[in-house]
């Protein structure tokens, strides 16, 4: 089972959250830069993931991003189901539909499937995730230097 792109980003945007200082309130912006994703997917997941009670995002000075205790205690298999889209694993219903969905096995053996996948992460929550070496590996991350900007160690001094 492949999960998307956009639960992907979601679980990389609670994992940092997870690791960072109770006063550190992180942008959009900074944790998207941070792991290497794109602006608008992580603005999306965030606003999902709000939606869903895991991430508290403040707007405004003295506004960012903090991880929810009910997003520290959440299983990761509860994350994905709530995340991913709901429907069957194939396009039964595609157009044009399948001609064997009247009697096919397979859509229920692959719902099944899928319905082990996301239990055997329930077991999984977010603080588990992010214990050694994988915390100190997220609290590592950098923004990577943008070809042609300037570096700031070479910057002018001021005056």
């Amino acid at each position: 089972m492949r999960l998307t792109a956009f639960t992907d980003i979601s679980l990389r945007i609670v994992m940092r959250l997870a690791v960072a200082r109770h006063e550190e309130l992180m942008t959009t912006r900074a944790v998207a830069g941070l792991l290497a994703v794109p602006y608008a997917h992580a603005a999306k997941a965030v606003a999902r993931l709000s939606e869903l009670g895991l991430v508290e995002a403040r707007r405004g000075r003295g506004g960012g991003l903090q991880l929810t205790e009910k997003g520290r205690r959440a299983s990761v298999g509860a994350i994905v189901r709530a995340l991913e889209t709901a429907g069957d694993v194939v396009g039964c219903e595609d157009t044009p539909p399948c001609p064997l969905r009247a009697a096919c096995r397979l859509r229920t053996a692959l719902r099944q499937a899928q319905e082990a996948f996301y239990a055997s992460l329930d077991g999984v929550t977010v603080a588990s995730l992010v214990e050694s070496p994988t915390g100190p590996a997220l609290l590592s991350l950098t923004v990577p230097a943008v070809p042609g900007a300037p570096d700031p160690a070479q910057a002018a001094p001021a005056l």
